[in-house]
């Protein structure tokens, strides 16, 4: 069994040494390992087609999730390469000023240290997060989950080696080479060496880091994304954003899981997008209002609402107002991503202020939510809570802060 205390302990020292590193010796590592990625792609898809094997039978969005192909190691590699083009965060001076006693106090930005990051059945989030802590001079352990074992096994050999080319210490990338699921836990009581978890996955595996971390966490979880369509928009606007935010990816957490429309053109907006997710082949749950208006209805329950259904499904409910459409997503939401459809500047004015998520559309679809689209490079997560940092996780989100004072001999009277 792997021994994690030792694991993280390496992974701490190791973190000294990273946050020093240049910016260009960086660089030169997320490249070695972008190129290595893309000379050993025949092995990452054979290692990955041991895992998707080993699972036929589960639904088709848990397999596309965990699914490697040819062009998704091509974007793996694509994605570090684009985090080179980013300018290092780490040791940009935020704010500099002096005080009374002639102290030149600055506000840097420096890394967090050592973060780890809990993660389900996506391969690509072993070198999405190995690549940003990198980039941001952060030791990082990757806990994947058990279904990914092998195609994660084959990334981290891969980037181990790759820096072991170049004559450097890998041991700021630890990867836990063990289904075991005590290892978890043993994991988040290592408070005195990792400086932040990061659990990407669902409810359950957020609540198990909340209720057991020892250190602090940024919570990444699923995403319950809601679009509003108002009585004052354009239909046609609206059925395009809502068709590209439910059925463009579905499997992802930015997809569209909610649909509230406006009582008031129930008769033309129901008909009109209705008919076009069913040509999608997206199941439509929703109420009795929309019902009227769409003969192959399944009524929905109020379990619904708080589904993130990671599929085709999608939950459609009618609302009297703005104010109702802003109570439903604030009491049914994950904090994730909500978008409202609009012509009315009042009406998005209160969305935009009343709803309490981390990224807020207006006539856009939820899909956006992305490191990449927010021109962050690769993204850690989506952080739904509001301490240290919200949305998308970035090289900025993944440094912290610290004080550099310069004195002339300079004591305190």
């Amino acid at each position: 069994m792997v021994d994690i205390k030792e694991l993280c302990k390496a992974a701490k020292t190791a973190s000294y040494n990273l946050s020093a590193m240049s910016e260009s010796l960086k660089n030169q590592i997320l490249t070695a390992i972008a190129d290595a990625i893309i000379d050993n792609k025949d092995y990452i898809l054979a290692e990955n087609k041991l895992d998707t094997d080993s699972l036929k039978g589960r639904d088709g969005a848990f397999l596309d999730r965990l699914t490697l192909t040819e062009s998704r190691i091509k974007a793996m590699s694509d994605g570090l390469l684009e985090i080179v083009k980013l300018p290092d965060p780490v040791g940009e001076v935020v704010e500099k000023w002096t005080v009374a006693s002639g102290l030149e106090i600055s506000k840097v930005r420096a890394p967090l240290g050592v973060i780890g990051v809990i993660y389900e059945a996506r391969p690509n989030v072993t070198i999405d997060v190995a690549g940003l802590c990198i980039k941001t001079g952060n030791s990082v352990i990757l806990r994947g989950g058990s279904d990914a074992i092998n195609s994660n096994r084959a990334l981290y050999k891969i980037m181990k080696e790759a820096i072991e080319k170049l004559d450097i210490d890998s041991n700021f990338i630890q990867f836990v080479n063990d289904t075991d699921r005590s290892l978890t836990n043993e994991m988040l009581k290592q408070g005195d060496y990792i400086d932040v978890i990061i659990p990407r996955g669902g409810d359950k595996l957020k609540k198990l880091v909340l209720e057991n971390a020892t250190m602090p966490v940024i919570a990444s979880s699923g995403g319950n994304c809601h679009i509003y369509v108002d009585s004052d928009s354009d239909l046609d606007m609206a059925t395009k954003v809502i068709l590209n935010a439910k059925v463009q990816r579905p499997t992802v957490c930015n997809a569209l899981e909610q649909l509230l429309i406006n009582k008031d053109i129930l008769d033309k907006a129901v008909p009109k997008i209705f008919a076009e997710l069913e040509k999608a082949g997206v199941k439509i749950k929703c109420d009795k209002d929309c019902a009227k208006y769409y003969e192959n209805a399944e009524i929905a329950t109020e379990d619904d609402y708080f589904e993130e259904h990671i599929s085709l499904v999608l939950t459609v409910k009618s609302v009297s107002d703005i104010d109702c459409a802003i109570d439903h997503i604030n009491t049914h939401s994950t904090g994730h991503s909500e978008a409202i459809i609009s012509n009315n500047a009042d009406n998005i004015k209160k969305f935009t202020t009343k709803v309490d998520s981390g990224c807020v559309y207006v006539n856009a679809s939820t899909r956006f939510t992305d490191g990449f689209e927010f021109g962050f490079g690769a993204e850690i997560g989506i952080s739904t809570q509001k301490l240290h940092a919200r949305g998308p996780l970035g090289l900025k989100q993944l440094t912290s802060e610290k004080y550099i004072a310069v004195g002339n001999g300079t004591i305190r009277k």
